[in-house]
């Protein structure tokens, strides 16, 4: 099969197209064969040599993918040959098949097209179980989602918007702002040219913020949490320590927390995975929920793709199309 592998630590022009075997599912697993596969931020710092792949999983990177299930290991129902499936991946995902377990499909909702089933696993899994099983956002309080253009904020923002919560966000252009505006956001700031921090401090601060950034920022976050907020720290481009107030959090009652998706139990996911499918997928009917997708490249493009995303001028989601 046709993949595409970090030939070693770098920039964008380290992906490189190779011939793989095709792989075979184990115990209870499932062949996909891919016909679109999402890129995510920690696609990018495997490739920059920061995010090792976990034990047992495909140096290949892509953490998520759409496509028909073409074979099933011993311990997988039968009953899944040949239905779409959008799917979470350890790794594996820029190829022309991917294994996973079969706990950690979901079906394709109806309307979309399989790019827009790509985007979907790794983002909203991150969002669902970060935003509303850890920080537990209901629909009377506000999300603050810092970088909102992004796959993360723009999902975020919109299952938000669908349970009914407030959403404040922010981003670095006036594009990017309108954007995500669009989508529903209740306030929308743009960082390099507004107080964001005082603003929302003087329209009474949020519950919950979901933050990427990181660095200086997460004291400024927790400026803005109201009493008993909780501040969930996924990511940390701006920087992986923070000078926190530590009075502020007492006097508050705040809660700090993170997490990291990859490395979890094949069950923990599964647990996502049913989250998602129980709470989530009923809302793209009903909301018509879909993934804001930014741009599509073809998989022997992937280093153009991770280029586009390094430039951060993107909204939405990045997706690599397989051809067959």
């Amino acid at each position: 099969m046709k993949a595409i592998e970090i030939s070693q630590p770098g920039g964008p022009d380290v992906l490189k197209p190779v011939e793989r075997p095709r792989p075979e599912p184990g115990l209870g697993e499932v062949l996909i064969r891919v016909e679109a596969a999402g890129i995510n931020r920690p696609d990018v710092l495997q490739r920059q040599g920061l995010y090792p792949a976990p034990e047992g999983a495909s140096d290949l990177p892509g953490l998520e993918v759409a496509g028909e299930i073409v074979a099933t290991g011993t311990g997988a129902p039968d009953s899944l040959m040949g239905t779409k499936v959008c799917a979470l991946l350890p790794g594996g995902g820029y190829a022309q098949y991917a294994v996973v377990d079969h706990r950690h499909c979901l079906p394709v909702p109806d309307s979309f097209s399989m790019v827009e089933a790509a985007a979907m696993p790794e983002t909203f899994c991150t969002v669902w179980t970060n935003v509303f099983q850890d920080a537990g956002l209901t629909s009377d309080e506000r999300l603050l989602m810092p970088g909102g253009s992004s796959g993360i904020g723009t999902t975020a923002i919109m299952i938000a918007r669908a349970i009914g919560a407030d959403v404040f966000a922010t981003a670095g252009t006036d594009e990017k702002c309108a954007a995500i505006a669009d989508l529903g956001a209740t306030r929308v700031f743009n960082y390099k040219t507004q107080d964001w921090e005082k603003e929302i401090k003087d329209a009474g601060g949020v519950d919950v913020v979901l933050d990427m950034v990181g660095g200086e920022n997460v004291n400024r976050h927790l400026n803005c949490l109201r009493p008993h907020g909780r501040h969930v720290s996924i990511a940390f481009l701006g920087g992986m320590q923070a000078t926190i107030d530590i009075v502020s959090i007492m006097r508050k009652r705040l809660t700090l927390t993170g997490s990291t998706l990859r490395a979890r139990t094949a069950d923990e996911k599964a647990e996502v995975i049913d989250g998602l499918r129980d709470h989530v997928w009923p809302l793209t009917g009903e909301h018509n929920l879909k993934p804001v997708i930014d741009s599509t490249f073809p998989l022997e493009d992937a280093a153009k793709a991770h280029a586009r995303m390094d430039e951060g001028s993107h909204i939405g989601k990045i997706v690599l199309t397989v051809d067959h």
